[in-house]
């Protein structure tokens, strides 16, 4: 049997590109935020996830670029060793202040995150239990922590009876790691927040939250999910990304300063990886000014997805109905779903479509998500494509 025979055996994605409604790895030649171009013609962006719409802020692309002429392009070299720069402690300090931990450490991508904090802190005898809708990131970090002998249960997506339902066949005693999204960032739900840290005080449990979705959406200011919900004191981890909210890229996680030098000093995902680059510190610290300096961006961020929402909903459209800046459409069929992303983007429309693997069948979705910085006739538009388009395929 050869390696490479499952790689040639792969042709899904060939048979989609032939048909003319194959949706990914579309080249975007010019990015304004709401609108952008691709293939030379301009759309509706409407599957960002450029929250506060920051990446064409002045203050942003300003600081990145002052930080290339005074730091150079790259650090060249891991957080532990030759990679540190006085950007990433005064990022590190700044966050924290904001999210009201007493410590933050910065990784070099979200995804790496997860895998720095799970196999780190779980560890042989102990426990993680897990939402089964957790991010692929999370998912990656469970998957090295049950290769080092740490158990994992995953519970029902957001449903705490099932949550409870694991905890009572596990002994209290045993050390556990509880782990959900704050925001999900297929559907946009938010985690029972209230309930999830009731029960984690009841059985030995810390917590950790990925608000890659959240912070610079919900909470106090933009502040995430724990601050959505007052509970900034028991959420223990916060973990998130900058790709989104805070317009560059690298990932980070807030806690107990004993806790945050341990996953320093013991994480091989930290150890062993090249350092947030200076641009892309640097934006991510200009950004976190302007959400500080501009809150207000989150309300019309939520204001416009709301109005997206209500528009769809009106509109007889199968809508996970939320109140964050994520608004899928249900479809549930992948033909339905790539020949409507099609014809969204002929129309100048471009949302982001899942299939499975990506949701579970019948679960197939146009997920699409909103900016502060949309303007009312792009959602405007944005809502009358949806309508036109629907009713060219009869599922209205």
């Amino acid at each position: 049997m050869d390696l490479f025979k499952k790689c040639y055996d792969f042709t899904r994605a060939d048979d989609v590109k032939k048909m003319g409604v194959y949706p990914y790895f579309r080249e975007i030649q010019e990015n304004e935020g709401p609108e952008v171009f691709i293939e030379g013609k301009k759309v509706i962006m409407a599957g960002s996830n450029n929250y506060l719409g920051l990446t064409a802020h002045p203050k942003v692309k300003e600081a990145a670029i002052n930080a290339i002429h005074k730091y150079g392009t790259g650090c060249s070299g891991s957080r532990y060793l030759t990679g540190t720069i006085d950007l990433h402690v005064e990022l590190e300090e700044k966050l924290a202040k904001f999210l009201g931990k007493e410590a933050v450490l910065l990784l070099s991508t979200g995804y790496q995150t997860a895998q720095a904090i799970i196999p780190t802190l779980a560890q042989r005898g102990e426990h993680i239990v897990s939402d089964k809708d957790n991010h692929a990131c999370i998912v990656a970090g469970n998957f090295i922590a049950k290769g080092a002998g740490v158990d994992i249960s995953r519970y029902k997506h957001n449903n705490m009876d099932d949550l409870e339902r694991i905890f009572s066949k596990l002994s209290k005693d045993q050390p556990k790691l509880l782990i959900s999204d704050g925001v999900f960032s297929t559907g946009g739900e938010i985690v029972d927040l209230p309930r999830l840290v009731k029960l984690a005080k009841e059985n030995n449990a810390k917590i950790l939250i990925d608000d890659a979705h959240s912070v610079g959406v919900i909470g106090k200011g933009g502040r995430g999910t724990a601050s959505e919900f007052d509970l900034v004191d028991a959420v223990d981890l916060t973990m998130g990304t900058f790709s989104k909210t805070f317009a560059s890229l690298g990932g980070f996680v807030a806690g107990d300063a004993k806790v945050i030098d341990y996953i320093k000093h013991f994480a091989p995902a930290l150890i062993f990886s090249a350092s947030p680059t200076p641009s892309s510190v640097a934006a991510a610290l200009a950004a976190l000014e302007v959400l500080e300096e501009e809150p207000e961006r989150v309300d019309r961020l939520i204001r416009n997805a709301q109005r997206i929402r209500d528009g769809f909903m009106n509109s007889g459209f199968n809508v996970i109905d939320g109140r964050t800046g994520i608004v899928p459409v249900i479809v549930g069929d992948d033909e339905i779903a790539l020949g409507m992303w099609r014809m969204l983007y002929d129309e100048g429309i471009f949302v982001n479509v899942f299939v499975p693997p990506g949701v579970p069948p019948g679960r197939q979705m146009m997920r699409t998500s909103y900016m502060a910085t949309h303007e009312d006739h792009h959602l405007d538009r944005i809502i009358e494509t949806f309508e036109k388009v629907v009713k060219k395929l009869g599922l209205i």
